[in-house]
């Protein structure tokens, strides 16, 4: 049997990961060649991800990177199977330096493509899948360019990207609290204005529906109706259905018997209380109209204005699971 040295052991752990026992198996079957001995690793992680290609990876790291001029930013989900797994320090850095090589491309699949130590990064994650024992493989892959890009990372199980139109003062407190917004609440556009008015139908009619189905139940147990709302975004919300609201208003003011020269005192509240009620789809799906996790009196397009000349451009965010 041919013998292998400590140093060669070393050499093949530090360049492919794998464990002290497969690097020696490996060197030993190799008889002592290196490159056979990675070659061998390589057919043992295809092996094994050949045989796990059906387990699920919903587990892993999620990490996200920015250039030193802060105008280019990416995120990344490395999936395995277990959260043991996700949690190694040596996965971590795995996702990280993917997430360096994401930087210089556009795409995941160029990404996978991309060179990793003189492999392709697919052929790494086949590599990593025998030394590590479970399923591996890039699950999400997002950039973001923008004259600023700022970052924020959850526990490595949500990483998000936002860019600003501008490079501004607090520019980095900014950009951190906004994708602390998007990586807590998430949201699938900038403002209601990005929607598509299909979409915004479909969702209308979801939601009355499921009221009026639990508004059976409730009435059956002698409870409470709930409100069916006629909308539920701005999108919906004309000049001509404002006037009109603001007119039911004026008509409720009245019934109530109240002085007529306090109703301009009045009417603002009422009115922001009747766009509250009618846009429940702007405030979870729309950055810029929820209300700012560190102040709920305001929201996050109030709180963006507190920064002067500067608009968010857009915003990425990628997820375990």
């Amino acid at each position: 049997m041919v013998k292998v040295t400590a140093a060669e052991v070393n050499k093949l752990r530090q360049a492919t990961g794998a464990g002290m026992m497969d690097c020696k198996k490996a060197l030993v079957e190799a008889e002592g060649d290196f490159d056979k001995a990675i070659d061998v690793l390589r057919k043992k992680g295809q092996k094994v991800a050949a045989n796990r290609a059906d387990r699920d990876s919903s587990e892993g790291a999620a990490v996200a990177k920015v250039n030193d001029t802060n105008t280019v930013g990416v995120s990344i989900v490395l999936g395995c199977e277990t959260d043991f797994v996700g949690k190694n320090e040596n996965f971590v850095a795995l996702a990280n330096k993917l997430a360096d090589i994401a930087m210089t491309v556009n795409s995941k699949e160029e990404l996978l493509a991309s060179d990793f130590d003189g492999l392709t990064v697919a052929d790494k994650l086949v590599e990593q899948t025998g030394v590590i024992g479970e399923k591996l493989e890039i699950k999400d892959y997002s950039k973001l360019e923008a004259p600023y890009v700022g970052s924020y990372v959850h526990i490595n199980k949500i990483a998000a990207l936002v860019g600003l139109s501008a490079v501004v003062d607090n520019a980095d407190v900014l950009t951190k609290d906004l994708a602390m917004q998007v990586a807590s609440m998430g949201a699938s556009s900038l403002s209601y204005k990005d929607f598509d008015p299909a979409f915004v139908a479909s969702e209308t009619e979801a939601r009355i529906a499921v009221i009026e189905k639990d508004n059976i139940e409730l009435g059956r147990l002698g409870k409470t109706l709930k409100n069916v709302p006629q909308y539920i975004s701005m999108a919906q919300i004309t000049p001509e259905v404002l006037a009109q609201a603001e007119e039911t208003a004026k008509a409720e003011l009245k019934a109530e018997n109240k002085p007529e020269k306090i109703w301009d005192k009045i009417l603002p509240g009422k009115m922001e209380r009747y766009i509250s009620d009618n846009t429940t789809l702007d405030q979870e799906q729309c950055l810029l109209d929820q209300r700012f996790i560190k102040d709920e009196k305001v929201t996050v397009a109030k709180y963006v204005e507190t920064f002067d000349g500067v608009s968010v451009t857009a915003f990425t965010r990628v997820a375990l699971g």
